[in-house]
């Protein structure tokens, strides 16, 4: 079955049933240790999960690890450009769940980004990035604490199906004349329109079923959070893309109305029961002027549209969400990206929960780890139906490599992901708790170290933090 792993003599797989883990007390998970720092922080981090488990479950349970090979480490093993070898792909395959560190990306060989590439074959199509402050960590924000986000990213579509054609190409040049031609004056809402002749093209597809498989995982995490956190913001350019991301957006509001009408509401429908609830005899027509900004300078037409919208909420939900009932739901919204990007400094406390497609979301995670200390503590997994992968964030940082001196915290928080997917909250809860205690006390490592004020010296060893997690798990 495999070439160059030994697969563990003990311990039992992880199943699958509708998209949800099916978790033994002793599961067997592959792990990567990652290319440069990976050499240091998957130890380091390794030891902190062992800890937890055995702290939380007093060895009743146990993960049973097993190691598999990607990136440069692959390559010493399995030879030249076999950066992801198909032994771990069987490996992570067989036992469903997975972690790793961080992977270089290769140079010349066959495979744009290892990282694309997991996530591709094995569907993953929900990169889930919290993004919650740490006491003590330093940030250029003035009130990091405030900021408090899970990023649901569209993991396989939009610019990740990298569909696009140089410019000058015969194939390039074909599609813009064809479409110059034939196409836009075919469709008259595109005006005169004319692409340059001398123009790349590129192709960004959002599908309807990608849509709405990401804002269901993203609905049915909200189910799960306190209820002053059960909100989906669903992020998008639709005031432009219209039929890309503004279908996202429209798709995302049919899953949350249809499949989880009982346990939602979206913002409109919120506006429309408020102003029925605080002037029961509110006219369909008056409650329609407040909801909807310039509604008398709309045309008849529109009026009529947004009459139409009032009344099918207050008869078709009135008698299960009214009266105050909507406040007990998940909240569903919709923000323009470059706004969100924005609130998330200015209003931080105001959102839980943004799911939006890959590129938008590729910034806006980014951005919001920025705020609460950078990717050195910003977690990631990408999940799909039948398999996860836990990941580290940020870089491989080759020249610190060897040294015991890099910030395991990415892929421990990561672990933190995985435990919690998996149903063990109370090792998680530890390991959180003494990353926590770790910084309130200034035990940090040197990329932390450097920022406080007044600065750290001198600062933990990658090693050190982790014995340092260890110890504060129970403060």
């Amino acid at each position: 079955m495999y070439d160059k792993i030994t697969p563990p003599t003990t311990g039992h797989r992880i199943t699958f049933n509708q998209g949800e883990p099916v978790v033994p007390d002793d599961p067997i998970i592959p792990f990567i240790r990652g290319d440069g720092t990976g050499v240091d922080i998957w130890p380091a981090a390794q030891h902190v999960f062992d800890a937890a488990v055995e702290k939380a479950y007093g060895g009743k349970r146990k993960i049973i690890w097993c190691k598999v090979y990607a990136g440069d480490e692959a390559c010493e093993r399995y030879g030249t450009y076999q950066y992801l070898p198909e032994d771990t792909l069987t490996a992570i395959r067989e036992y469903g769940v997975a972690i790793k560190g961080p992977l270089t990306t290769p140079i010349g060989g066959g495979i744009r980004s290892l990282n694309v590439a997991l996530r591709q074959i094995f569907d993953l199509y929900a990169c889930i990035r919290p993004c919650k402050y740490y006491t003590g960590t330093p940030s250029p924000h003035r009130s990091p604490e405030k900021l408090d986000v899970i990023v649901y990213r569209e993991n396989t579509e939009d610019i990740y199906l990298g569909i696009e054609w140089k410019q000058g190409s015969e194939i390039a040049d074909r599609l813009i004349k064809i479409l110059n031609e034939e196409l836009i004056p075919a469709t008259p809402e595109h005006g005169k329109k004319q692409i340059p002749l001398d123009a790349g093209i590129g192709i960004k597809p959002i599908s309807k079923t990608g849509s709405q498989r990401l804002v269901r995982r993203a609905i049915r995490h909200a189910l799960r959070l306190p209820p002053h956190k059960q909100m989906v913001t669903l992020v998008h350019k639709g005031n432009i893309m219209k039929y890309t991301e503004g279908a996202f957006r429209d798709w995302g509001y049919e899953v949350a109305t249809s499949e989880f009408r009982a346990e939602c509401i979206t913002e409109r429908e919120s506006w429309i029961l408020s102003n029925r609830e605080r002037h029961p005899d509110l006219s369909i027509e008056d409650n329609a002027r407040q909801i909807e900004p310039g509604y008398d300078a709309l045309t008849d037409e529109k009026k009529q549209q947004v009459c139409t919208e009032v009344q099918a909420v207050l008869d078709g939900i009135w008698e299960t969400h009214g009266q105050g009932q909507w406040k007990q739901k998940v909240m569903v919204n919709d923000r323009i990206a470059d706004s969100i990007f924005q609130q998330i400094q200015t209003r931080p406390d105001e959102y839980s929960i943004l799911a939006t497609m890959n590129l938008n979301g590729d910034y806006l995670s980014d951005a919001a780890a920025a705020i609460v200390g950078g990717l050195g503590m910003g977690p990631g997994a990408n999940i799909g139906d039948s398999c996860a992968i836990f990941e580290a964030t940020h870089g491989t940082a080759p020249k610190h490599a060897g040294l015991d001196r890099i910030n395991p915290g990415s892929v421990i928080l990561s672990g933190v992901m995985m435990l919690e997917y998996l149903g063990w909250q109370e090792a998680a809860d530890l390991i959180k708790r003494g990353i926590g205690a770790a910084i309130s006390q200034r035990e940090v490592t040197y990329d932390l170290a450097r920022l406080m004020e007044p600065p750290v010296e001198p600062p933990l060893k990658c090693s050190e933090f982790a014995a340092a997690i260890v110890r504060h798990f129970d403060d």
